[in-house]
């Protein structure tokens, strides 16, 4: 049995998750592809699970250039640098977002995050506050990255209407303004929202943090 290299096997996969998307990507045909017998992947990926989680690494560290801090960098710039590369890498690939839905951090990954919760708690966050800051705009691009890819597949399956759908006045007004809207600019509107409501919820936890060592 013919033993494949973890590095071919992961750029194998990549080059045909491109060609078929997250569904059509099964250990059969990546074998096939590699011109080895399935079992040979079972050598580094013992199920799809495990291969999935592979890619999704594979991608970050491909195109994700921005998950470290840089030197006297203040928190919320680094919040929004670090969303749009993440969203970057998670593109670059179809159904890119979908192969990271639900994945855990790697080791590999661990002193990045670090970085990130020493940046956030040095400007005044908990711990927790921290951790729950980078979950929510973490959360937020692969949510929104997984709309855009499925949007962008539908759009190229979806045939036109016959007949114009009447909408009542304030949809058809919000459809079309939100419709003019490209995807880029509708995903930094989010990005500014959620920054800006944790400046605010930062505030006021610092001062209430003060009162509270007043009394």
């Amino acid at each position: 049995m013919t033993k494949v290299q973890r590095e071919s096997v992961i750029r194998e996969a990549l080059d045909l998750l491109n060609e078929v998307g997250v569904d059509g990507l099964t250990t059969r045909k990546l074998a096939e592809r590699l011109g080895v017998q399935q079992p040979a992947l079972y050598w580094h990926f013992e199920n799809k699970r495990a291969l999935l989680d592979a890619l999704a690494e594979a991608m970050l560290a491909e195109g994700h250039a921005r998950a470290l801090p840089k030197p006297d960098e203040n928190w919320p710039t680094f919040l929004g640098e670090n969303a749009r590369s993440f969203r970057h890498a998670l593109l670059a690939y179809r159904d890119g977002a979908l192969i990271h839905a639900g994945t855990r951090p790697s080791d590999q990954q661990f002193e990045s995050i670090e970085a990130q919760l020493r940046l956030l708690c040095e400007a005044g966050f908990s711990p927790g506050d921290a951790a729950k800051a980078l979950l929510v705009i973490g959360h937020y691009v692969v949510g929104s990255a997984i709309e855009q890819q499925a949007s962008d597949t539908d759009d190229c399956h979806r045939k036109p209407e016959a007949e114009s759908v009447q909408m009542p006045p304030l949809v058809a007004a919000a459809f079309e303004e939100v419709g003019k809207a490209l995807p880029d600019a509708a995903f930094e509107y989010g990005l500014a929202v959620l920054i800006e409501g944790l400046t605010c919820n930062r505030s006021v936890r610092r001062r209430s943090q003060v009162n509270r060592s007043k009394k």
